[in-house]
């Protein structure tokens, strides 16, 4: 990372009624000196001033905007920063944009490098950043809620309290290494087991919560199979409020597996329409039924869709169990006592006219409520937190007083080491680039 003085279009790129470009570093006040008319000397942090933006070469008038200004340390980047809230025009955004590149020692900046700035100064760990991406990526209620916790510090506080505990254990021990003469009173090697056995259970009760973390990412899995034309992509559309599958009465139209992103109770669903099961010699159709196997192996929940004016499949009469909900589609079309001998075995709905889909909606919201399974503490939420807080309990399990005090120390130190993996409290650099290559531009 270098001195430069760092701008972006910090809003979607595109025409908007505002778009705001963001501009941090040492030299963010020229800015003001030398697109607008504002005397820097009376400029007061934080108050927004319209002013009109000026050409660093042409002197034009690009347009007419309000500038505020944030001074360091007291700013996102902990830099100075200046922020342009111009007219969402192409044509205006392009034109400041080109203009700032006129500055002297300013560059566009980099993905995610205002939250990289924040981080190197002390405004956010690695755990608050993550959590901004998190939030900027939030579509769901409960992505939104925690991405939030985190962004607020939420794993942070647990995670430094972590650190700090064994930061005093490493202490004692290494104060112990110097005084090798003395000898460490057993109340005080109660005290620091005590203290590790203690986060060991704490760490491992966390890491249970991975699961709800991993699946809050990827989302519930709602797979919908069955037999060519039973009315899956009908469904899909439905369950969805869109066309999002091509629906057609000619066998074999679905020949790859489709994905729809929905918000469900708050939870992230993913619903997908898969080929129709059938024995079938076309090689492409072969693929799309060994993809819908697939599919049906690693999904949370399975339609078992099939014609209710046609016999149940019987693929579909084996041995009910829990990720699977058997359901007849075409209720418009029985007969009475067709009906009543279907009720017993299976749901019963109608895409076409609507019946019984709220109520499946509804199961479905159930079972996916059930599988969250919210923690009461902030969730742990990425695979590298999970990677470290293991290393971290393994290497407090090796910790014992029945070795040299300088390997238990050890034990300790790299313990520590793994927790700081996380926030950032180590040399970390080979992991920054990574995770803040993520961020969107201007963020």
């Amino acid at each position: 990372m270098d001195n430069k003085t760092i701008y972006a279009l910090s809003t979607a790129w595109g025409k908007s009624g505002v778009a705001v470009i963001r501009v941090s570093g040492a030299n963010a006040l020229d800015v003001i000196t030398k697109m607008t008319s504002l005397e820097t000397v009376s400029l007061k942090p934080r108050y927004a001033y319209v002013t009109s933006i000026l050409h660093t070469v042409s002197r034009e008038t690009i347009d007419k905007a309000v500038v505020l200004y944030f001074k360091s340390p007291h700013s996102f980047t902990g830099e100075d920063c200046v922020e342009i809230q111009c007219h969402g025009s192409k044509a205006v955004v392009y034109t400041v944009l080109e203009s700032l590149s006129a500055l002297p020692d300013f560059r566009l900046a980099e993905p995610g490098e205002f939250s990289k700035r924040a981080f190197y100064n002390g405004k956010m760990d690695l755990t608050e950043a993550e959590g901004l991406a998190d939030l900027i990526d939030a579509e769901t209620k409960a992505q939104h809620k925690t991405a939030l916790n985190q962004m607020e510090g939420g794993l942070k506080t647990l995670y430094d309290r972590w650190r700090d505990e064994l930061l005093t254990v490493l202490a004692y021990l290494e104060a112990y290494i110097d005084f090798p003469d003395e000898d460490i009173p057993e109340s005080k090697k109660e005290s620091i087991l005590n203290t590790v056995f203690k986060l060991i259970k704490e760490i491992d009760e966390h890491l249970k919560t991975s699961k709800y973390g991993e699946r809050l990412r990827e989302g519930f899995r709602v797979v919908i199979a069955g037999p060519a034309n039973a009315g899956k992509s009908s469904l899909l559309n439905l369950l969805a409020g869109r066309r999002a599958a091509i629906v057609s009465n000619i066998e074999g139209t679905t020949r790859d597996a489709l994905d729809v992103y929905t918000d469900v109770g708050g939870f992230p669903v993913i619903f997908t329409d898969t080929a129709g099961l059938r024995e079938t010699t076309d090689k492409v159709e072969k693929k799309g039924v060994k993809i819908t196997k697939e599919k049906i192996s690693k999904a949370d929940l399975v339609l078992a869709l099939f014609d209710a004016t046609k016999q149940i499949p019987p693929i579909f009469l084996t041995k009910p169990n829990k990720k699977t909900l058997l359901i007849g589609n075409k209720a418009d079309k029985i007969s009475f006592k067709h009906r009543s001998i279907l009720e017993k075995k299976c749901r019963l709905i109608s895409v076409k006219t609507g019946e019984g889909v709220e109520t499946l909606l509804q199961e479905i919201a159930k079972k996916v409520e059930t599988s969250f399974d919210v923690p009461t503490s902030a969730p742990l939420t990425r695979l590298r937190y999970k990677e470290a807080l293991k290393g971290c309990v393994q290497n407090l399990r090796d910790f014992s007083f029945e070795k040299e005090i300088e390997l238990s120390a050890e034990d300790i130190r790299l313990a520590v080491r793994e927790l700081g993996k996380i926030t950032g409290r180590v040399e970390v650099d080979e992991i920054l680039d990574k995770i803040f290559s993520a961020f969107c531009i201007g963020k």
